[in-house]
């Protein structure tokens, strides 16, 4: 009897085994994979991992020259956000569609999954043609996450027989560099992982390709400046953080050490603006038209990986005369290591930056009885760049600041204003009801002053010693923020949210920020009565204000349109 229970017990407890390994690796796994994925310590993984390492050079073995004989490209892999492969073409096979004419690609992992690839653009110097692809579900079970081979999708192709390298981290990661005059400045993920809480220089060295290596003189939420090495530079050099130690750890890199890039420009201009989009083609038109005519002269859009109609908008808006130029800057959450890219890259092009978003609109109260605009509007009543002073008129009131390097201007909210859909004639038409109390503030910036380390947040700048920041109010000059649009719009924001230490919206976490919409869960899915949400004052005077310096009247009888309308 006692033998027929252990018998039982015994057949009883390796069947429930059997049955919970069973549920754990067809349903379970992918679950503790993506919790893993967010918390292993990736210093760790780099020194455990017992694959090739490739943090510093890809060491691609595939031929040098594109064959269909060939038809594995050489490519490196990063895993990003929400299971998405960004796959970088060697710079040898780069552009890749000049090699491989009118071919479609497919990402073929080790499991012998294959994922289809979607073309994302072209990273600069040196120039590599850059694809995503989506990790398949089986290879998300197994670990370590291994790189997939790029393969043309007509190439008959088995996955490869020596060890697969491990997918690089976008937790862990250089991403990007930008030479100077003086020094190399490196675009780092994974170091300085909470605002204002950064780690000191003296924990890092650089190290450019074989094993120069240079002082690491600030370190500042992603950005990391370093002295330039001895060599002049005639070939594409990897380059990459050292965290010294006793036992020193490289951080995996895909940034190169490159001559200096700065942004092209025939002559400076005194005034720019400078956002990062994400598929704001119908918006773009009348954010331009409307802030060239007020002072704006160039506009420089850091692309986050568009999929929309920009780039025709941008091209159209060029050739009638507007100077919109787009800077390819794929890598999301970096909204402030783009803003410090941007305070290098177009120092010889602007004396002042505003750091601005495509829905937002400067406007004064002052300007509400102007018949036309001035493109004289916004630089004579904000700033001198000659004299670093800050002119700022109300009514006949006139009083001058110097050593003002930064302007903060204040924010209105706007809300749906019964909108069901974008509105035909643009948002300043479209929204007229907003929140009371301002929030926020946007800033204009004179570039030589901006600080060493490059330090933003939130759209202001820290400045060198001596220098001052301005603040308007209300009565002098505001920025209106049509932030809660129409529901189709504004569900685009659950996307991801475009700051490194702002969390995402469909996380439960940082309740109070200002940045979360009051009232709105974690999912995209519409509140009730949104289109009367945050309407507290009914503010006509920009929606006026454009319509009397744009509207013109159409060839039907008492019917206007606008000239960003299409």
């Amino acid at each position: 009897m006692a033998r027929k229970v252990i018998r039982s017990s015994f057949l009883y407890i390796f069947t429930c085994f059997l049955f919970f390994a069973t549920f754990y690796h067809h349903f379970l796994r992918h679950d503790f994979s993506a919790y893993h994925n967010e918390i292993i310590n990736p210093h760790n993984t780099t020194i455990k991992s017992t694959t090739p390492n490739f943090l510093f050079h890809e060491n691609f073995s595939s031929p040098n020259t594109p064959s269909r004989k060939f038809p594995i490209i050489p490519s490196v892999s990063i895993l990003m956000p929400d299971w998405e492969v960004y796959v970088i073409v060697s710079p040898d096979f780069s552009p890749l569609q000049t090699h491989y004419n009118n071919s479609s690609f497919l990402c073929v992992f080790d499991t012998g999954e294959e994922s289809p690839v979607v073309p994302a653009g072209e990273l600069p110097f040196p120039v590599r043609s850059i694809f995503n692809c989506k990790l398949p579900s089986r290879a998300r079970r197994r670990l370590p996450f291994t790189q997939p081979i790029l393969t043309s999708s007509s190439a008959n192709v088995s996955y490869r027989n020596s060890p697969s390298p491990e997918l690089l981290r976008w937790s862990f990661l250089v991403y990007d560099s930008l030479t100077t005059d003086d020094d190399v400045v490196l675009f780092v993920k994974g170091l300085n992982n909470h605002q204002g809480i950064n780690r000191e220089p003296t924990e890092f060295t650089c190290i450019f390709g074989d094993g120069v290596k240079t002082a690491v003189t600030s370190s500042v939420q992603e950005v990391f400046r370093c002295k330039r090495p001895d060599f002049a530079v005639n070939m594409p050099i990897k380059v990459s953080i050292e965290i010294v130690g006793p036992t020193p750890i490289v951080v995996p890199t895909v940034a190169y050490y490159s001559p200096q890039r700065k942004l092209a420009s025939p002559e400076k201009a005194n005034l720019c603006f400078c956002t990062m989009v994400y598929n704001v083609a119908k918006f773009l038109r009348e954010w331009v038209l409307y802030h060239s005519k007020i002072g704006v002269e160039k506009f420089i859009l850091y692309d986050n990986g568009s999929d929309d109609d920009l780039a025709p908008v941008v091209e159209e808006l060029v050739e009638d005369g507007y100077n919109v130029q787009t800077y390819f800057w794929l890598w999301p959450k970096t909204q402030e290591a783009g803003f410090s890219h941007s305070a290098i890259f177009a120092k010889d092009s602007c004396s002042w930056i505003m750091y601005i978003d495509v829905d937002e609109f400067v406007y004064s109260p002052s300007w509400s009885n102007l018949t036309q605009p001035s493109q004289l509007l916004l630089p004579s009543t904000l700033l001198n760049s000659e004299g670093l002073s800050v002119i700022a008129q109300v009514g006949s009131r006139k009083s001058t600041e110097k050593n003002v390097a930064q302007i903060s201007i204040p924010c209105y909210e706007f809300g749906p204003s019964k909108q069901k859909v974008h509105p035909v004639k643009g948002v300043v038409q479209g929204y007229n009801c907003r929140r009371k109390m301002e929030n926020r503030h946007k800033s204009i910036v004179f570039l030589d002053a901006v600080d060493y380390s490059l330090l933003n947040v939130i759209h202001h700048f820290k400045l060198k010693p001596g220098y001052n920041v301005k603040k308007l109010n209300v009565v002098e000059m505001v920025v209106n923020h049509y932030k809660y649009q129409a529901w189709p719009e504004f569900k685009a924001k659950f996307r991801r949210r475009v700051s490194a230490y702002v969390v995402d919206w469909t996380k439960p976490l940082n309740l109070g920020s200002n940045d979360r919409t009051p009232g709105l869960g974690y999912s995209p899915v519409e509140p009730k009565g949104w289109q009367r949400k945050f309407c507290e004052v009914y503010d006509n005077g920009l929606k006026d204000l454009t319509w009397r310096w744009f509207a013109v009247e159409s060839l039907a009888p008492s019917e206007y349109s606008l000239p960003w309308q299409r």
